[in-house]
């Protein structure tokens, strides 16, 4: 058995690509907020007790570096690579979905 032909309003609107990149943007927006909270809510208090203090904007982070190296109040690794990825994921198809829209009006 075959499928019915789908109709010409559903083969021209891409939802599923447009579902993912705004998940993705959603993704992203979380980790930005958590990243901000981390550094301007949670490490309030890091700028008066700290000597080396790092700034960071993109994420935003406030992290205090020990002789040794080691940072306190950073953002976890993690939390940088979904940020990021998510912020990718989300350009990247968005501009697919935009260029298919494009290419398929003409």
């Amino acid at each position: 058995m075959t499928a019915p032909p789908a109709g010409s309003g559903t083969a021209h609107r891409p939802t599923a690509l447009w579902g993912v990149s705004l998940a993705s943007l959603g993704v992203f927006l979380v980790s930005w907020a958590l990243c901000w909270a981390n550094a301007y809510v949670v490490n309030d208090d890091l700028p008066n007790t700290c000597g080396d203090l790092r700034r960071q904007s993109f994420p935003p982070e406030v992290a205090c570096a020990s002789a040794d190296g080691t940072l306190t109040g950073a953002n976890a690794g993690w939390l940088q690579a979904l940020f990021f990825a998510s912020l990718v994921v989300s350009i990247l198809l968005t501009s697919m979905v935009l260029a298919l829209a494009t290419v398929r009006r003409k």
